[in-house]
């Protein structure tokens, strides 16, 4: 399993504002969890992934390509993948435990 960090930047819009494009991405993302390819967060700054490094790669284009359905001529995305091996359980919410494991000692 493994989890993308993804920012995606729609460039030339009409206004500073983002989140009109961001709602759609996470319409995208809900349609791919329930059909239970990957599971997601939103965070203020980007949106996490989980899920099969092959999954995880047609829904990040499919996430890009939709933004170019809004009308947008230019779309910046930011990719960034941790994927370990040694482990079955490498997930967002084990990855957090393990930090607050480590805040309570």
């Amino acid at each position: 399993m493994a989890i993308a960090d993804i920012t995606i930047i729609p460039i030339g819009t009409t206004t500073p504002s983002v989140s009109k494009y961001i709602a759609d991405i996470q319409r995208v993302l809900e349609n791919r969890a329930q059909e239970g390819l990957i599971t997601y967060e939103l965070t203020p700054m980007s949106t996490l992934i989980e899920g099969e490094l092959t999954d995880l790669f047609k829904v990040i284009q499919e996430l890009h390509e939709s933004v170019f359905s809004e009308d947008v001529k230019r779309v910046a995305t930011n990719i960034r993948i941790d994927e370990r091996r040694d482990r079955n359980d490498h997930s967002m919410q084990n990855k957090l435990a393990s930090v607050k494991k480590h805040l309570s000692n």
